[in-house]
């Protein structure tokens, strides 16, 4: 009953947003402007119809979450295993982490340029040797521009959490695990890791969340041909706007889960972390 009364509060805003939107299309009476709600519905509805002869909605948001994966990844295997070494050792600290602060602060869509003069439109297709087939048509999808986009998007907010969470971890722990003769791997993976993993887990969250928001910037680049950014920067020149919002919703969609995928993670394996504050 309590959750039902939750859901269904949490519900009034989302309703009443969707009334407004119909109303004002209504009035409006341009779809160039803004759509009718059906007609998005409709969009929504049918995910496997071809859309501008660029593929299917589904099809296209499940090349950008591929894209995403990948890219997301590689800067978690990389920027964990740095964040905690650099958390544990204040010289390296000192020595690293005001160069990397330098780059911090610079926007993802800033590197466009370079990236494309690094990386032209290679894509994984050219660097695994696929050549012809299906395994060709989908990582030829997957440029080294738009990974390395999404790579620096997620890679700080991982990095500064497990910093952090490396950091908050007790000495006398660590200094209990030498005492008893353990090794450094030791100390590193089973009481340094267990013991900042929440923090690792909200960094992982962040920096998918923000890896997401990258894709969008990522599929604008030359080169790409699919994704649900591409679709939407495709419709956009055709002034097909409901497109352009039911690719939007699909981004919406697909982060939203995501996020509540890792909430429900915290919720499950960190409870203990609440009850100590």
């Amino acid at each position: 009953m309590i959750k039902l009364k939750k859901y269904t509060i949490s519900m009034i805003l989302p309703v009443l947003f969707i009334m407004m939107w119909q109303i004002s299309s209504i009035k409006i009476d341009n779809s160039l402007i803004l759509p009718k709600v059906d007609i998005v519905a409709k969009l929504l509805l049918n995910p496997t119809n071809n859309l501008l002869s660029i593929g299917s909605l589904i099809s296209n948001t499940l090349i950008s979450v591929l894209r995403v994966a990948i890219g997301y990844i590689i800067a978690a295997f990389i920027a964990i295993p740095i964040g905690m070494i650099v958390g544990y050792s204040k010289k390296l600290d000192e020595f690293l982490i005001p160069f990397l602060n330098l780059f911090r602060p610079i926007a993802p869509l800033a590197w466009v340029p370079l990236v494309l003069a690094w990386f032209g439109i290679s894509s994984l297709a050219s660097i695994l040797g696929i050549q012809a087939g299906r395994a060709y048509i989908i990582f030829n999808n997957i440029k080294l521009s738009m990974l390395f986009i999404i790579f620096i998007g997620a890679f700080f907010p991982i990095l500064t959490n497990t910093v952090y969470g490396t950091k908050s971890v007790k000495t006398t722990l660590i200094d209990s695990a030498l005492t008893m003769g353990a090794k450094r791997k030791d100390i590193f993976l089973k009481v340094i890791l267990p013991a900042s993993l929440p923090s690792i887990v909200t960094g992982l969250r962040v920096g998918l969340g923000v890896a997401w928001m990258c894709l969008v910037s990522a599929e604008m680049l030359p080169g790409s041909l699919a994704g649900v950014g591409y679709l939407i920067t495709h419709a956009y020149t055709v002034a097909r706007t409901d497109i352009v919002i039911s690719g939007m919703i699909a981004i919406s969609i697909v982060g939203g889960l995501l996020d509540f995928s890792f909430q429900k993670i915290e919720e499950k394996f960190f409870k203990w972390q609440r009850m100590e504050r």
